[in-house]
């Protein structure tokens, strides 16, 4: 039994019962410990009696909307929150994500996905949280190599050339791997929180680093578009 996990509490806000007594036991299996609210409100109150290390949220809720729920968690906790919905519009899935959620997961799901977005989403926040730690781990996933303390990125044996903002990209999306990044994000991060917003500049660099780390860009192993939303790395080993 891994004690990591066991200590992990998750707060499950979900109206449909069928549904939130699925993923009750699923986690409870995993020795995760769940408590679950059917609407927002008590949601929110659970929240914040139980300051919960990870929620997982369903939009459409029967007193008020998910986003709401997103919004009011924002204004006093950084708990890394996870869509469950089945709304499956991008742009819906890109708000939420602006609005401070940290992953979107579209019903219906697999245990496996599920389990693995937890796993994600807990272990960022355990490396934000960890302020006392300066030395950022490398990036390693199959033959990609990312050394962010020499700023050295590896194909194999071979050094691959990133220009100055190519080199940025890669890196948030790293730091940030195994979760999806927005558009909006990415811009604000590199370019600013000026920037016009149109993200044509951010695609053809992103082209260009595939071209640089994938065997075939049109098949990436490293770096996935979330179509109409934003970027995710691959989560490192």
């Amino acid at each position: 039994m891994n004690k990591n996990i066991a200590r992990k509490s998750i707060l499950l806000i979900e109206d449909e019962e069928n549904i939130r007594s699925f993923i009750s036991t699923t986690l409870k299996n995993q020795n995760y410990k769940i408590t679950t609210a059917a609407n927002g409100e008590e949601g929110l109150h659970l929240a914040a009696s139980l300051c919960p290390e990870l929620v997982l949220l369903d939009l459409g809720l029967p007193d008020m909307d998910g986003m709401n729920v997103i919004e009011k968690l924002r204004t006093w906790t950084a708990v890394p929150v996870i869509v469950i919905s089945a709304r499956s519009d991008e742009h819906e899935k890109a708000r939420a994500l602006d609005s401070g959620a940290d992953d979107y997961i579209t019903k219906p799901f697999s245990t496996v996905e599920l389990l693995a977005r937890i796993r994600t989403s807990l272990r960022h926040s355990s490396q934000m949280q960890d302020v006392s730690s300066i030395y950022q781990k490398p990036y390693h996933y199959k033959n990609l190599a990312i050394s962010f303390e020499n700023h050295v990125v590896t194909l194999g044996d071979e050094m691959i050339h990133l220009t100055q903002i190519e080199y940025k990209l890669l890196t948030l999306l790293a730091k940030n791997s195994g979760k999806v990044l927005t558009y909006t994000y990415i811009m604000e991060k590199i370019w600013g929180p000026y920037t016009d917003g149109n993200n044509q500049i951010l695609r053809v660099n992103m082209a260009n680093i595939r071209r640089k780390i994938e065997k075939n860009p049109a098949v990436p192993e490293y770096v996935f578009t979330e179509i109409g939303i934003g970027y995710r790395m691959a989560e490192s080993d």
